[in-house]
């Protein structure tokens, strides 16, 4: 998250948003910001969102999750926000969009869907 200049925003029961500036360091080769970081702010918020319905000694891995791109990653910075679908003591099925905001125009660039998994720290 550091490394990304990742913050997080906003942290709720089963929802958390976090944001990162698009940066020259995180643009791929047609001036877009990198599928990767989209990918790492929608992993991290999804599983910070499944924390939250979690026991306070309990940490989460992610099992698996799907991404699809739906549009550029352009503008000032990214934003992602987690949601717990359906929280679980073996399993936490979650989700996250994240949002592309340039100005005050979002647009939505990334729908992911996982699994994370209670794990001991």
């Amino acid at each position: 998250m550091t490394t990304l200049g990742a913050r997080m925003m906003e942290i709720d029961e089963g929802k958390v948003a976090i944001e990162a500036a698009i940066g020259s360091q995180v643009l791929q080769q047609h001036g877009a910001a990198h599928a990767g970081l989209a990918f790492s702010i929608g992993d991290s918020a999804a599983g910070y969102a499944a924390l939250t319905v979690l026991p306070p000694d309990q940490e989460v891995v992610t099992a698996e999750i799907k991404v699809n791109f739906l549009a550029p990653a352009r503008g000032d910075m990214l934003r992602a926000t987690g949601h717990v679908i359906k929280p679980g003591r073996r399993l936490v099925i979650v989700t996250a969009e994240v949002h592309a905001i340039a100005g005050d125009q979002e647009t939505l660039i990334a729908l992911m869907q996982g699994t994370m998994v209670p794990v001991a720290p």
